[in-house]
């Protein structure tokens, strides 16, 4: 996720925190401005007038806002966890959907069955036209639903379970990297982990995308429940539901 994110190379005119600075005082965007040709400064862009908030450099605010990134660290042993959870899920999710699946096509070949036996029946003068038509349209709209219940037990795309693992990855990894980067890749590293920073001179009020709000949280209070917490597993129904009863 990191890398797909960070292709292009630095270039002066970027500002590394554009658009993830809010003044804590009055809720105006923070702009940046280049002084001297190199030095990058952050302030309030004063929409509803002066406020209290100070300039600063950008090289403070870099290691200011990497320590966010420490609020969303995942301990190995739970990472290792966690992971092996949305294994597991994923496993009785197909396990369930591979069962599910033949019990329905099952039921569609005794409908398609009950038909061709009913139609052969009706030729043969064994049952009327009239109990013909009724009980021809009452199969075709029992098996009309048993298809739509097939269609409804579609695998649970690969690449959403592979996004759950990559999502633990970054939040374990993600103040190691941000560390490694320069300033304009820290600052899309942190916009793939927060939506908005309010800022007052002196504290950072961060507000995390989901699911790192959840990551956080859990983080700080070390209630690691994995699913009810983060709810990062793929998708799946429970072992005792049914898409389509008969």
């Amino acid at each position: 996720m990191f890398r797909g994110h960070n292709r292009s190379r630095y270039r002066k005119h970027e500002f590394a925190f554009a658009g993830l600075l809010q003044c804590a005082y009055d809720n105006c965007t923070v702009t940046a401005e280049r002084k001297k040709g190199k030095y990058v400064y952050y302030r309030c862009s004063g929409y509803r007038g002066k406020c209290a908030l100070p300039r600063f450099r950008e090289a403070d605010m870099g290691v200011r806002r990497g320590q966010l990134l420490k609020d969303i660290y995942i301990p190995d042993t739970v990472l290792e966890s966690l992971q092996r959870a949305i294994r597991e899920d994923q496993d009785r999710s197909d396990s369930w959907r591979k069962q599910e699946r033949d019990r329905l096509q099952k039921r569609s070949t005794g409908i398609r069955a009950r038909l061709d036996q009913a139609y052969c029946d009706k030729l043969d003068g064994e049952i009327t036209e009239d109990f013909w038509q009724r009980k021809s349209y009452e199969w075709q709209q029992e098996k009309q639903q048993v298809l739509l219940a097939l269609n409804g037990l579609q695998d649970v795309a690969p690449h959403r379970v592979l996004t759950a693992s990559r999502i633990l990855e970054l939040a374990h990894k993600a103040y190691f990297l941000y560390v490694k980067q320069n300033p304009v890749e820290q600052g899309k590293l942190l916009k793939l982990v927060l939506s908005n920073c309010a800022i007052d001179g002196a504290s950072l009020y961060p507000t995390y995308r989901k699911p790192f709000d959840l990551i956080c949280k859990a983080a700080k209070s070390e209630e690691w429940s994995g699913r009810e917490d983060l709810n990062l597993r793929p998708p799946g129904p429970e072992p005792d539901s049914r898409a389509y009863r008969n």
